[in-house]
């Protein structure tokens, strides 16, 4: 069985074949995510596998001569993932994918999915009204939630990031205005591009400074949706701003996800991408070229490996 392994926290996976071990379940597709290189880093606060470990917490694969997307029980986090020829995964939690969304789309689709589009769909639903602020919009998440907010209707999306290439993307996909995150004035620079007094619905990737920022540029009333840290894990936010516009902060998290609210969320993310009103970029990578995969996600691209 052709597959590959983490040997040493802090390295990219490598490529080998192993004898023995295959389960009956055929990979198609596995995307990797930040998750991944946490865990593979050490910094995940779950701990890793034991070493050495097949990484991968999301996959497509073939299941009963159907497309069926795979995610959870520890796979890629505390036991081995899915980077491999063939798996066993209990089938219940299997979720069909569809005719329409290949192979790779699909496998990007699940974590980086559902994590841009509960925040605007479940969690702080997107009203006519809001200017919606996407910190963190040059990440696939970010992305996604900028494509998200249009979709559902927001009268005005801001996309605010530090990659000048993906902030044009986003700007593509559907961003009113950009905002590069730099500058002493950020606060008053996000809400002159939100309009108005300032951004109603913020989903926040980032943490850190860019929120402290956005909670100061937020409009009475705004509520901000947090799932990432990926500026920090902290930050200061000022009581008055909280307090005095009447601020609700919000967290989601997909790790506290039924399997039934994941199946759902999974399947609403899909159905918008067949109806094209989601498109998720994506860099394909052989088995072979594992490292380049690892490479190209650690610099912020979405990469997926077709088997």
């Amino acid at each position: 069985m052709r597959t590959a392994r983490i040997a040493e926290l802090g390295k990219a996976p490598e490529p080998l074949e192993e004898e023995g071990g295959a389960g009956e379940i055929e990979v198609l597709a596995v995307a990797f995510n930040p998750l991944d290189l946490a865990v593979a880093a050490g910094r995940f606060y779950g701990g890793h596998p034991p070493l050495p470990y097949i990484p991968g917490c999301e996959a497509v694969v073939r299941l009963d001569g159907g497309r069926v997307y795979l995610f959870g029980e520890g796979r890629g986090t505390a036991h081995d993932g899915f980077l491999a020829e063939r798996v066993e995964f209990p089938a219940h939690l299997a979720v069909p994918v569809p005719e329409g969304v290949d192979d790779g789309v699909a496998a990007a689709a699940g974590v980086a999915g559902i994590a841009g589009w509960l925040p605007l769909a479940e969690v702080a639903p997107v009203r006519p009204e809001d200017s919606v602020l996407i910190l963190g919009a040059t990440g696939t998440v970010g992305a996604i939630a900028v494509q998200v907010a249009r979709a559902l209707g927001a009268e005005r999306v801001v996309a605010a990031g530090r990659d000048p290439d993906r902030l044009e993307r986003a700007r593509e996909l559907g961003a009113d205005e950009t905002v590069a995150l730099e500058g002493r004035n950020l606060a008053e620079t996000l809400r002159a591009a939100a309009g108005g007094d300032g951004p109603t619905l913020v989903v926040d990737a980032l943490w850190g400074e860019p929120v402290r920022a956005a909670v100061e540029a937020a409009a009475p009333g705004a509520r901000i949706v947090h799932v990432g840290q990926s500026a920090g894990p902290e930050t200061t936010l000022p009581s008055a701003a909280v307090r005095g516009k009447r601020l609700s902060i919000l967290g989601h998290s997909n790790f506290v996800l039924s399997p039934d609210e994941r199946r759902q969320a999974y399947l609403d993310v899909l159905e918008q991408i067949a109806a094209g009103r989601i498109r998720i970029d994506v860099e394909t990578f052989s088995l072979d070229d594992v490292g380049a995969a690892w490479e190209a996600q650690a610099s912020g691209r979405k990469a997926v490996v077709l088997f």
